[in-house]
């Protein structure tokens, strides 16, 4: 009595990961997690400070489905203020998380069999939410030696004329790669060349940026900015995974397109959610840039613990929080039972299983070279997990 639709979908890997990782360590087995995408600071106080008083002072009830007028208004500023984008609060719609706001933007422009460009690696939900919306992902596999960034030649190799939008995800999950000015130059060059072409911008880690400043594709093309959505939330630079809250900025018709789907499945996110929002963007972003400093600490240690173990290899990521290290040097190799190693998911499994260690298979990513790693953990974690991870590559013959 299961729809098609959602036999057809596969379940989320990170979150099959973290699963099992939990039920091992209720089973009393001592783990050291690398596999969720989420910070390990609290939200700052003066956010939750916020939340507090908007429950306090009755803010129970429904809000428009859109956002509130107080948080899109300060949306908006943030957008001018930090990234130099003008936008209208009729063209921001707040929703339960970046992720809801992937997928409803997909619902609202992709039809049946069109396609969409997808890079390699990618977050493991792109696909799955092409799939749902009845779209097809065509994913172009980047290269480890170009930081698993997409190239104009890659771009205008895949762009048929079926290509409905290109999924696009800087700082990237799960590799951490940054596009630079010049990336993101070469490849609004060849978009400018079809314009029925979408470009849904994931900006997501924005605040989680190591050197230089966050380059989105509008900076660089202000001219696509109708054919460009723009998704972001407060999930990752503010510590705020649990509240759920993150929106997107597009054109009038994409919102009211994606309103109109928000306003029968889910309507708007938390009014208490909103007032924390809201309290994230209008006051300074000390305690945001102090989270980022301790992530380029992390960074540092787990880019050159992993270069120093033979066989691993791995590029120093420009943002975010995860590591993508090279592993495909150990395929063929033996566990102690004499089974073989034979792809990333084997890997990852025998770390967890013997070891302790939970990191995401790369297959799950679609490059099945790597694995993911998140540094978004105590340094004293990380430096168990480097010691397990270490250890169970020594034990494979």
């Amino acid at each position: 009595m299961i729809s098609q639709r959602a036999q057809n979908l596969q379940p989320s890997a990170t979150l099959k990961v973290t699963g099992r990782a939990k039920e091992l360590k209720r089973e009393g087995k001592s783990i050291v997690s690398l596999s969720a995408g989420e910070p390990d600071f609290k939200t700052p106080k003066y956010i939750c400070d916020a939340a507090i008083r908007a429950i306090n002072e009755g803010q129970h009830g429904y809000t428009m489905n859109p956002g509130t007028p107080e948080l899109r208004e300060a949306i908006v500023a943030k957008l001018k203020r930090d990234n130099g984008f003008d936008y209208d609060p009729s063209q921001i719609i707040c929703s339960n998380g970046a992720k809801q706001s992937v997928g409803f933007a997909l619902l609202a422009t992709v039809n049946k069999g069109d396609e969409v460009i997808i890079p390699a690696p990618y977050w493991v939900s792109y696909p799955e939410m092409v799939r749902l919306a009845e779209g097809t992902s065509v994913i172009v596999r980047t290269s480890f030696d170009n930081n698993f960034r997409l190239t104009p030649e890659q771009l205008e190799e895949a762009i048929t004329d079926k290509t409905r939008a290109l999924i696009l995800c800087s700082p990237s999950n799960p590799t951490g790669s940054c596009y630079s000015k010049e990336d993101m130059e070469g490849l609004a060059e060849v978009l400018r060349k079809y314009p029925d072409v979408m470009v849904l911008s994931d900006e997501i880690y924005e605040y989680i940026v190591f050197e230089g400043e966050h380059v989105s594709i509008l900076n660089v093309a202000p001219d696509l900015k109708d054919r460009v959505i723009i998704v972001n939330g407060f999930s990752k630079g503010f510590a705020m995974t649990g509240w759920r809250l993150g929106y997107l900025a597009a054109h009038p018709d994409v919102v009211k397109a994606v309103s109109k789907i928000q306003s029968q499945e889910t309507s708007a996110p938390s009014s208490i959610s909103q007032a924390a929002g809201l309290a994230a963007y209008t006051n300074d972003l000390s305690e945001v840039h102090s989270m980022r400093d301790e992530f380029k600490k992390r960074r540092d240690f787990m880019v050159e613990s992993l270069n120093a173990i033979e066989g691993v290899s791995c590029f120093t990521p420009g943002g975010a929080f995860y590591v993508f290290p090279d592993i495909s040097s150990y395929f063929g190799s033996k566990k102690p039972d004499g089974s073989i190693i034979e792809t990333s998911t084997d890997l990852c499994l025998f770390l967890l299983d013997e070891f302790g260690l939970a990191c995401v298979p790369g297959d799950a990513f679609g490059e099945p070279n790597g694995l993911r790693m998140s540094y978004a953990a105590s340094i004293t974690d990380l430096e168990e997990a480097m010691n397990r991870f270490e250890k169970g590559l020594a034990n494979l013959g």
